[in-house]
């Protein structure tokens, strides 16, 4: 909760209770076969047991969940379990009093602890407990939310820190899933993998001989977009497609309006039509996949071109929401330095030398020349009288350019240990680097006065830590549609975020030498493909 609190919204702008079911009913109708009550708070709705009431009624409707801070739980489960409420998650991010208290800013601790085990009680299998990890907060709590799952028939659920309005997020504070899980081993190293249900958005582990089992939830560090089923409508009634888009609906407006079951469905078929494979671009920073094929990109229930001309609209959203998966495109890293290698991308915390050691010489081993090279023996951006020219674009055909460029700091010793451990004063150089060469791609045409402006789809950086080299080794992608290439784009992020290296560490040394900046590859266009030999 933060410090000043929060603006409630006018009651007048929430859904009522009848809109509520008005677009369960017409959801389940499609293909949903559960409902999660979340908040918010959900507790504090003074209808919400009638609200679970009608809602089981619903033929086809299988589990209807909440997710509650707990202080009201105890009081309140014995009705909505005779309701039919059918599964429990429970929000803790502590388990020190104080703590709770300096989080939620108010006092209820132990009725949250009464609440779990009035849920037990009853016979929920597993509680779940959602705990969101932070580092400074709560992370050396770890061991002591693990030992719960002890006596408890508990399924505690380790959450990434993720960014929100308000919640002041910042890169230093998020915990990986995978340092959370190292901790977790160090104690109990026979923990095991459990496996995943399909559309899960969590990872299970369980300790041998406890009764319950922890989770993890990786929306930061390993995001499970491709195969996420989930649509959020908000209180007052904007349907979001994704918890971390900007992009809301508002059906509780067309509700009003009087709008039909069939405009309805067709609003929510667009609206789940522009879902993307993956976080906006904010997310490029944790994740270490190439671009996605554009043709997957998103997907649009709408477009029925190859399938039967009376496939029903309904018919198409359930498949969407009950089954649908994009194709996984193995990740950059995997590619590049085969499966196991540990990388540093972009993360808070140090790498160990011997990780750093995946970076072999083979590991960017240039690609053999592909496709027709063709140049031109004359310079495209001079007139006939040798001044400076824009091309003329206008008449060439859009089509999907793709170019890989890629350059190498050499830091010195001193200042390549401070950036491994992120020790710099500054801050996290890979991460300040990173978000440069990003935004260094955009403004291009900005920076280099005869590039055309190119509406990039696509932009990628990563960077690698080379210890044999004392060395930064930057890979910069971008993608677009269009009818001029995005070689530029590529270069100038990969540049850009080489200089910002520079800047992050030139106070510790101006030993450092920024080198190797050159394409690697570039996709599409008049003039074909290339790939450096």
């Amino acid at each position: 909760m933060p410090e000043e609190g929060v603006p409630l919204t006018p009651k007048v702008n929430l859904l009522t209770t009848e809109e509520i079911l008005t677009l369960a009913r017409l959801f389940v109708k499609e293909g949903i076969d559960k409902i999660r009550l979340t908040g918010g708070e959900p507790l504090i709705r003074p209808d919400v047991v009638d609200i679970v009431a009608q809602l089981q009624r619903l033929e086809g409707l299988r589990t209807i969940g909440v997710t509650t801070n707990g202080i009201n739980l105890a009081r309140l489960l014995p009705q909505l379990q005779k309701a039919g409420l059918s599964a429990i998650n429970i929000s803790l991010d502590t388990l020190v009093p104080a703590k709770f208290e300096f989080i939620v800013r108010r006092k209820g601790f132990h009725k949250v602890m009464e609440g779990i085990h009035k849920a037990i009680e009853l016979g929920y299998n597993p509680v779940k407990v959602n705990c969101v990890v932070m580092r400074g907060l709560n992370e050396d709590e770890l061991l002591d939310f693990a030992a719960l799952t002890k006596g408890l028939p508990l399924d505690v659920r380790f959450i990434e820190y993720m960014p929100f309005d308000g919640n002041k997020w910042n890169f230093k504070k998020m915990v990986s899933y995978k340092e959370m899980l190292d901790t977790i081993r160090q104690q109990w190293p026979e923990l095991e993998k459990l496996p995943e249900e399909e559309s899960s958005t969590a990872k299970a582990f369980k300790i041998p001989g406890f009764q319950g089992q922890i989770s993890f939830i990786t929306s930061m560090s390993e995001h499970f977009c491709g195969t996420c089923n989930r649509l959020r409508i908000t209180a007052d009634g904007n349907l979001k497609v994704c918890l971390f888009g900007n992009s809301e609906v508002s059906l509780r407006d067309h509700l009003r309006a009087g709008a039909s079951e069939q405009e309805l469905l067709r609003i929510i078929g667009a609206a789940v039509g522009r879902k993307k494979r993956q976080h906006a671009e904010l997310f490029l920073m944790f994740h270490d996949s190439p671009p996605a094929n554009p043709s997957i990109s998103s997907w649009n229930p709408l477009d029925v071109q190859g399938l039967r001309p009376k496939m029903s609209f309904s018919s198409q959203m359930v498949t969407l929401w009950k089954g649908y998966r994009v194709p996984q495109t193995p990740p950059l890293a995997q590619q590049q330095l085969g499966s196991g290698c540990f990388q540093r991308h972009y993360t808070s915390h140090a790498d160990s030398d011997a990780n750093s050691k995946c970076l072999s010489p083979g590991s960017w081993a240039p690609a053999a020349p592909s496709g027709p090279q063709l140049t031109s023996e004359q310079l495209t951006h001079v007139d006939s009288e040798g001044r400076a020219a824009m091309v003329d674009v206008g008449r060439k055909p859009d089509t999907e350019r793709v170019a890989v460029a890629s350059a190498v700091v050499l830091l010195g010793p001193v200042a390549f240990k401070l950036v491994q451990q992120n020790q710099l004063k500054k801050g996290d150089a890979l991460v300040v680097a990173q978000l440069a060469g990003i935004q260094a791609a955009k403004l291009t045409s900005q920076l280099i006065p005869l590039c055309h402006h190119v509406a990039l789809s696509h932009v990628q950086v990563q960077l690698e830590l080379d210890s044999t080299r004392h060395a930064v080794r930057i890979q910069a992608s971008c993608r677009a549609r269009g009818p001029t290439g995005v070689e530029m784009e590529a270069l100038t992020s990969a540049a850009v975020a080489s200089l910002t290296l520079y800047d992050m560490c030139k106070a510790v040394s101006r030993d450092i030498v920024l080198e190797e900046i050159k394409l690697i590859s570039k996709t599409g266009g008049q003039r074909g493909d290339f790939h450096r030999a």
